[in-house]
């Protein structure tokens, strides 16, 4: 049984075509994160900053679908096209910023933590504790997202080419492949703990 569907969707395959539309609704994770209750006990601070990197992330998503319907043909304004390209790239960047901001804060807080917990373990091998482990995990998951979120605001200057005579595109496009190698790194699963030998 044959099903109508618009021409330009003939010019992809089955496979690119489902990652197309979970792009399509990526937009949705970050609007749904900015409506959901932040954890309880976070700072007022990163709430008032988390709450806009998401809307702004989502915001900038958003307007990448109408990017990616001029890039296709399917609307023919080029110059409508554009200017919305570079509105999603000042909402992305200003997310980035929100997002440093954020990681700013959690890191502070994680560092407060583990003082506190080390002065607890004085008497004992802190890097032994699990809970001292997995705030060091958490330390560096924070610090390599801190980092990322940084390289994500220079990408976005040299794409919008605010700075041309600094951020170059050979430096926008360096800085952007190390981002993406940061991102399918935080995609990894976590490895499993590895189990002590009783001797």
């Amino acid at each position: 049984m044959s099903i109508n569907r618009p021409p330009w969707l003939a010019k992809f395959s089955g496979s690119s075509r489902s990652v197309r539309y979970d792009y399509l609704l990526s937009w949705v994770n970050d609007l749904h994160a900015l409506v959901s209750p932040p954890a309880k006990g976070t700072p007022l601070a990163l709430v008032l900053l988390g709450k806009p990197k998401n809307a702004l992330l989502s915001m900038s998503l958003f307007l990448d679908q109408f990017v990616w319907l001029g890039r296709t043909g399917i609307v023919k304004n080029k110059e409508a096209t554009d200017r919305v390209g570079r509105i999603s790239l000042y909402c992305w960047m200003a997310s980035s910023v929100c997002a440093g901001l954020v990681e700013l804060g959690e890191l502070k807080r994680l560092s407060r933590s583990m003082s506190k917990l080390a002065r607890e373990l004085r008497n004992t091998d802190k890097y032994e504790n699990e809970q001292y482990q997995n705030k060091m995990k958490q330390s560096d998951e924070r610090l390599l997202a801190l980092v990322k979120a940084a390289m994500d605001v220079v990408v976005a200057i040299g794409l919008l080419q605010l700075a041309p005579k600094k951020v170059t595109p050979r430096v926008t496009g360096a800085f952007g492949f190390i981002t993406s190698l940061i991102s399918c790194y935080q995609q990894l699963p976590s490895r499993a703990p590895v189990a002590k030998v009783k001797v």
